[in-house]
């Protein structure tokens, strides 16, 4: 069955410093039209790093989208439109974690939602780590933590892991590693 459907028209409801909201007016495969609402992301990239020690540095910080801190792996979104994933997670990982890295490895690309949203989030795996003094962005209010691989394999599995960047990472990292 043909489940593809044809966009016939587009408007932007409203513009971000983060995202973009556009309506989209799409064809369905029926032949009827139907409106979707997709906000419009220009990509991030989000790195777990793991140590000779098979430690792995966390952040913490609050995100008022669900109301709750969380645990996650290092990460940000690009600069601008076509930024180079590789130059965007050596940026976030020494900012957010004071970290350079020997070698980063690229996992995959992942669709966070794309039910409603363009975003794609680019995983690497960083090693041959060494620290230097974080930067986070003026905005930005985080806490560094170490954990274990093993740690964070058995938290994921448990359901102690929400961030599904992260999970989709440590899950990757510990068949890897």
């Amino acid at each position: 069955m043909n489940v593809k459907e044809t966009e016939v028209g587009r408007q932007r409801l409203y513009s971000g410093r983060i995202l973009d909201l556009d309506k989209v007016t799409v064809t369905l495969p029926n032949g009827k039209e139907a409106e979707r609402e997709v906000v419009m992301h220009k990509g991030a990239t989000a790195v777990i790093a793991v140590d000779e020690n098979g430690r792995v540095p966390m952040v913490s910080q609050y995100r008022i989208a669900i109301n709750e801190e969380t645990l996650e792996i290092p990460a940000g979104k690009y600069d601008h439109v076509g930024e180079d994933p590789l130059e965007c997670a050596v940026r976030e990982l020494r900012e957010e974690t004071g970290l350079t890295a020997a070698s980063m490895e690229k996992l995959c690309v992942i669709d966070t939602t794309p039910g409603f949203t363009s975003e794609k989030i680019t995983l690497f795996l960083a090693r041959g780590l060494s620290l230097g003094e974080a930067n986070p962005d003026d905005d930005e209010f985080l806490n560094v933590s170490w954990h274990s691989l093993d740690e964070l394999h058995e938290k994921a599995l448990r359901g102690q892991i929400s961030d599904s960047k992260t999970l989709i990472a440590v899950l990757m990292a510990k068949q890897l590693v």
